[in-house]
């Protein structure tokens, strides 16, 4: 067996080839999840906690509407057991429809300053790694007991808004309603549907006039979307990839596709959480939003920009940075992926704040969107289920369940610990990236520099689309160039793919 090598960011694998599975990656997972001050596992007392639980969440008392006999449907994951959202259209006509989004009612059964809320506030967002999800709350609360499964009765928070024909929003409101799932259906069979490369799903086929109230989804979220980007909305391209897996090994590594089907859900969502912080902001609430600020390295965009031959004005613009954005994308999808994440890393990270009535909002600057809030997902994500507490106790007409000065500190922490969980899912996938690659040290391949400074210069291999570091010949590589490369090295533990420019 020959010896380690060494480079100058860690120690590499040698060339003989230890098979790492699926366990291996858990086994990165929870290290890097407590390197990063994520708990893995849940305490006794949450445990306990939900194990005490009985029946779900779906009484109708008060104001709490009947809604159940609505064609509701879910679209998500193929291996989502967590639905949290619910949609329906109806037409208002003159050329308007009506969108409902129902949210679970995951507050019914976790109440704040319980166990349970601890974990979550804790953690603030389920850490979903290729090899594992660290979920926010048990699975027997957040896929069964509040979960809008396929025909169970569940409680929920219901948003309706009217959207026009050019896709602006009209009369909207918020309230708690009892619903029931009527198809679930994916995002993979949906799409092809849509597409025209497959039946219409039999989850859809099964309920009456389903297959009209998918067609109709999909024009309104195109409505929003038209105008969204009207607005000055970004539209950027991702070349995200994760490990699959036959049984417990690493077989290919896959790089999502656009999907039709996960933008109407994405619409519609952008669309609700929009509403859902008007609403408290019309009934005098504080709230968390959910921001991205203008950039502050606008001047460095102005000047990617002009090295590929195009100009932006003086001043931040979301609607020009989009034009030049749409431009590069046409004359050079292959770079557009790498440049996408340039323009991202420049405009600047999302970040939750707290913001109270009156207040001049920050926005959100990816989107277009004045007010806007990560609202939707209260099994997956704390600020969600925070702005569930805050929706619901105004609509009882209770005090805010939270002072300002506790929101700003909840919002602060969110921030905090979706940088941590982000860190741990890429470093999930970069190591399922180096088992997959480890048999094939030696070998050449094709790719584009995507990173050159002086903390070192980095590449994007084509087939599979995974990045390493290029470790000899890097000198003169400035972004974009195309390069050919020989894989030198590997390093599961840490993720690490070490290169050469030169090729046999």
């Amino acid at each position: 067996m020959k010896g380690a090598a060494r480079r100058g960011h860690g120690i590499v694998a040698s060339v003989a080839f230890v098979r790492h599975h699926r366990t291996d990656l858990q086994r990165v997972a929870r290290r890097v999840m407590l390197d990063r001050g994520l708990a893995p596992d849940f305490s006794p007392a949450a445990l306990a906690q939900v194990a005490g639980l009985e029946g779900t969440a779906a009484t109708m008392s008060g104001d709490v509407r009947d809604l159940r006999a609505l064609p509701w449907c879910s679209i998500a994951d193929s291996d989502s057991r967590d639905i949290d959202q619910l949609s329906v259209s109806q037409d208002l006509g003159n050329r308007q429809t009506k969108i409902l989004v129902a949210i679970a009612d995951v507050d019914a059964l976790v109440a704040p300053a319980t166990p349970l809320d601890a974990h979550a506030a804790s953690n603030t967002m389920s850490v979903c790694t290729d090899a594992q999800i660290f979920p926010m709350l048990p699975e027997r609360l957040s896929t069964e007991l509040t979960s809008l499964s396929l025909g169970a009765e569940r409680a929920s928070v219901v948003v309706e808004y009217a959207v026009a024909v050019d896709g602006r929003l009209g009369p909207a409101d918020v309230y708690r309603a009892v619903v029931r799932n009527q198809a679930n259906l994916t995002f993979d069979a949906t799409t092809a549907w849509l597409d025209g490369k497959a039946a219409l799903p039999e989850a859809a086929a099964r309920v009456e006039g389903m297959e009209l109230q998918l067609r109709t989804q999909e024009e309104v979220a195109a409505r929003l979307r038209r105008a969204r980007f009207a607005r000055g909305a970004l539209e950027f391209a991702s070349l995200q990839s994760r490990p699959v897996f036959d049984g417990e090994t690493v077989v290919a590594i896959q790089s999502a596709r656009p999907n039709r089907a996960k933008e109407i859900i994405e619409e519609f969502m952008i669309a609700a959480s929009g509403v859902m912080t008007d609403f408290l902001d019309a009934h005098r609430r504080p709230s968390i939003r959910r921001v991205v600020r203008s950039p502050e390295r606008w001047e460095r965009l102005i000047g990617l920009a002009a090295g590929h031959g195009e100009s932006l004005p003086s001043q931040p613009s979301g609607a020009a940075l989009q034009g030049f954005l749409a431009k590069r994308r046409a004359t050079d999808p292959l770079a557009f992926p790498d440049l996408s994440l340039a323009v991202v890393k420049l405009v600047g990270r999302g970040e939750y704040v707290a913001e109270t009535p009156g207040e001049t909002p920050i926005g959100h600057f990816g989107l277009a969107a004045r007010d806007y809030s990560h609202s939707t997902a209260p099994n997956r994500r704390f600020s969600d289920l925070i702005t569930q507490r805050l929706l619901k106790a105004t609509l009882a007409g209770q005090p805010s369940p939270y002072s300002t000065g506790e929101l700003a500190a909840m919002a602060q922490h969110c921030t905090v610990q979706e940088t941590s969980a982000t860190k741990v899912e890429r470093q999930v996938s970069k190591s399922g990236a180096a088992i997959l690659l480890q048999e094939r040290v030696g070998e050449c391949f094709d790719g584009m520099v995507t990173g050159a400074s002086k903390k070192g210069t980095y590449a994007r291999i084509f087939d599979p689309a995974v990045e390493g570091r290029i470790v000899d010949g890097f000198r003169g590589l400035k972004v974009g160039d195309k390069v050919r490369m020989t894989l030198m090295a590997t390093n599961f533990e840490r993720g690490h793919l070490d290169f050469a420019c030169s090729c046999a």
